[in-house]
């Protein structure tokens, strides 16, 4: 498994690590108006899943929009934000926020993502900051496990991936 601290502090991973050339692990997630969202709602297209703790901090409030600005760049590709914030709040930062290139996704009810990915920090029931990139067949094409929770992805690594995927 990945090794990742957040604030400094050593975290557990829980689940899977998930590499490149791996088949994208399936999971179900909850959309702001809480509908289930799976990974086959998206096939057909080059995903980024960027992975944050929370919408409602800098750091993630920052890579989402990032990601939102740079995928209008990238051709046929989807962003999907996911994070166990409860939908009902990302539904509140999604208004507020006005971006219109990603959706924010919930793993607050059982963790299915986090778990198939590998990014539940054990000690703080949210998940660790990552990215993957998947072809438009669920092949993992990128995969960054950040090895600082507060730390910022390699934006332009995982950009490049999504445009070599088109």
């Amino acid at each position: 498994m990945a090794s990742v601290t957040f604030k400094n502090n050593p975290v557990t991973l829980v689940g899977s690590e998930v590499k490149v050339g791996d088949q994208a692990p399936d999971f179900t997630v909850l959309a702001n108006d809480l509908t289930e969202v799976t990974l086959a709602d998206s096939k057909g297209s080059v995903r980024i899943i960027s992975v944050v703790p929370s919408v409602d901090t800098g750091v993630c409030d920052a890579q989402t929009r990032r990601f939102n600005e740079d995928a209008s760049k990238a051709g046929n590709v989807q962003v999907l934000t996911i994070s166990v914030d409860l939908p009902f709040a990302q539904k509140r930062w999604c208004a507020a926020s006005g971006l219109d290139n990603v959706q924010v996704l919930s793993d607050h009810r059982d963790l299915s993502f986090g778990e198939a990915y590998g990014v539940v920090m054990k000690e703080l029931r949210l998940l660790a900051r990552a990215v993957f990139v998947l072809d438009s067949s669920d092949k993992v094409v990128y995969a960054e496990y950040v090895s600082e929770g507060t730390t910022h992805p390699n934006y332009e690594a995982a950009i490049e991936a999504a445009k070599a995927a088109n």
